[in-house]
């Protein structure tokens, strides 16, 4: 029997694994399975998630909403900022709200303000609606933008990440699209990291020119009061706003300066940043070609005081050291006002604080230092320095920072080294009072953005400069990080060949043979990538076959080479019109005139599409 019932069992499995439909069902059974858990797993995640995220991006700490006056009737003018919404951060003074400057201790020990911060007064007569006030460190001490008691704003660009601070809710907001723009107070760099965090522009005025009236002080030699915005329209508007009539500065002719030791630093290509920078600003007047320095080097030789702080260095290390002791400076002076500030309150109260944010402020409340003279003697010796070495005409260009944001909640923040990294480039504006803005530059390197720094005083002329290449440096760096271009390996013959190559094109377009005229410039291009006639030529050929988005594509590729190929912005243009991209054609044929004005190709081009686009 036992023998009987052990065949049976052999003789069924040879049954079932002879019919393969078993295994087609068994299989198919299987793998829903499989797939009904791992939709399961999704959803337990997604609800969890859900379930932890907080109300917008965790931004706000206080919502509230103070409506502008109405708007008058014509013929008055309408309100810049009519139809804008904004947000401050909470050191900003509202009436009949207490701010809790990052604290709630802070917030628990003192008592409502009377009047609105003179900023936000300003922004709500011109039309602005303010929806709340929003997340910030401590005090205004982090740099990361994470908060004990509040939480950490979640960073819309990488929610991995942290936002940057210490003015993170403000930066949150912005990138999160839950206001247009958004006020901060930049002390050490508080609203130009978040920005760069979080991929906004943002702008810090040079001190002293936007009144802090109504803001809760951190350093108040430092504090300056920044703004974020996602359009440099809404940034320069803001500004137009806030900015008195003699922030003006720069000449009609400008120049940028590029900081070389700061992006070697960073390992960004400089080569490429430039490489953008120059071509968005060379079909626009009044620009000189750039100019390039070791801002270290020299300010290590122009600023005197500075060498008290600086380590020993070779004479190589000496402008990395400078910069090094800058952000000593810098913090050494924040230490020096915060204590003589809120030393008292710290000592009386005695505030629950988040372990970085804790060893600041013990830092700032037992600083002593025996010559703080040297520290404001710094501070007007940089302002010097940099009005001699960009005048009326320069803008220095340089990273925003020499580091990346961190994972949230990552030990490293503790780090002396992190924190060096975050604040190697934002002293030369905050200590000599200098404005700047910052533009991301998403797609050239990851969480990189650029900053402009120019003369104090100089406020609206660098606004009205960012409004004015904005555009054009975005479009630059989207095209150079598609473009690789690599150099003629094999000398004069390639380049002989490649010519030769060229002109068999020439012929066989004369000849209306498109395709093979297309295959000539291609093998040309293939020999040397670097030739700017190749891609416009192809360009032309691929028109002529009806290949728009290649014709468009070689024309980009050509402008990247020469801004100034005036047959690539034609060319551009007729594929962008055939496609029916009316605005862009509109804009590549005015390029197109600005570098030849009676080009009658695109004079009846602009033409055309006006009518089309009334």
């Amino acid at each position: 029997m036992a023998s009987s019932s052990q065949s049976g069992g052999a003789g069924g499995g040879g049954a079932i694994a002879s019919n393969p439909r078993v295994w087609i069902v068994a299989g198919i059974a299987v793998a829903s399975v499989i797939v009904l858990a791992e939709a399961a797993r999704r959803r337990r995640r997604w609800l969890r998630d859900r379930a932890g995220a907080p109300p917008d991006a965790g931004a706000f700490c206080d919502r509230f909403e103070l409506s502008p006056p109405q708007q008058p009737p014509p013929p008055a003018a309408r309100h810049l900022l009519s139809g804008l919404t904004f947000a401050a951060s909470d050191n900003f003074e509202i009436e009949g709200y207490v701010a809790g400057f990052g604290n709630p201790d802070w917030k628990r020990t003192h008592e409502a303000p009377r009047h609105t911060s003179v900023t936000v007064t300003m922004l709500q007569k011109q039309g602005g609606t303010c929806v709340g006030r929003t997340v910030m460190d401590e005090l205004g001490f982090g740099v990361t933008g994470e908060n004990l008691h509040c939480g950490t704003p979640i960073n819309p660009a990488s929610p991995s990440l942290v936002p940057g601070g210490s003015c993170s809710g403000s930066a949150v907001a912005v990138a999160a699209q839950l206001v247009d723009f958004a006020l901060g107070t930049d002390t050490i760099g508080d609203v130009r990291i978040p920005a760069s965090f979080c991929g906004l522009l943002s702008f810090r005025p040079s001190y002293g020119v936007v009144s802090t009236l109504g803001t809760i002080a951190n350093s108040q030699s430092l504090d300056t009061i920044g703004w974020f915005a996602r359009d440099p329209c809404v940034l320069h508007c803001v500004g137009e706003v806030l900015l008195p009539a003699t922030a003006g500065g720069l000449k009609q002719t400008k120049q940028f300066v590029f900081a070389d030791d700061c992006f070697q630093l960073l390992k960004v290509s400089n080569q490429k940043t430039l490489h953008a920078i120059k071509n968005a600003v060379q079909t626009l007047p009044g620009y000189q070609p750039p100019k390039h320095i070791n801002i270290g080097q020299y300010l290590y030789s122009n600023v005197p005081s500075l060498k008290e702080f600086c380590e020993p260095a070779t004479k190589l290390q000496e402008g990395m050291s400078a910069l090094k002791a800058l952000s000593t400076v810098m913090l050494l002076l924040q230490r020096y006002e915060f204590k003589a500030s809120h030393e008292n309150w710290v000592n009386t109260v005695k505030p629950k604080l988040g372990l970085d944010i804790s060893t600041r402020v013990l830092r700032a409340v037992n600083f002593a230092h025996d010559n703080i003279k040297s520290l404001y003697a710094i501070r007007n010796e940089l302002r010097v320095a940099l009005k001699n070495l960009l005048k009326d005409t320069g803008i220095l260009v340089l990273p925003t920072t020499a580091g990346y944001p961190l994972k949230r909640n990552s030990k490293e923040r503790l780090s002396s080294g992190f924190e060096e990294r975050m604040y190697k480039f934002v002293g030369i504006a905050a200590i000599s009072g200098c404005c700047e803005v910052t533009i991301p530059l998403a797609n050239l390197d990851h969480h990189v953005s650029l900053s402009f720094v120019a003369a104090h005083g100089s406020d609206k002329s660098l606004l009205r400069t960012i409004l004015d290449t904005y555009s054009l440096i975005q479009e630059q760096v989207v095209l150079a990080s598609k473009l690789v271009t690599t150099p003629v390996t094999n000398g004069d013959a390639d380049v002989d060949a490649s010519e030769l190559l060229k002109e068999k094109g020439n012929s066989a377009f004369k000849s209306r043979q498109w395709s093979k005229a297309a295959e000539f410039y291609s093998e040309a291009i293939s020999l040397s990538d670097t030739n700017a006639t190749y891609y416009c030529n192809r360009a032309a050929a691929f028109l002529e076959l009806g290949r728009f988005k290649q014709a468009e594509a070689d024309c980009d590729r050509a402008l990247l080479l020469d801004r100034k190929n005036v047959k690539a912005y034609l060319r551009r243009g007729f594929a962008r019109e055939v496609t029916l991209n009316y605005k862009e054609a509109l804009q590549d044929f005015r390029r197109a005139l600005a570098l030849e004005p009676q080009n009658k190709t695109a004079l009846a081009a602009e033409r055309r599409l006006q009518k089309l686009l009334k």
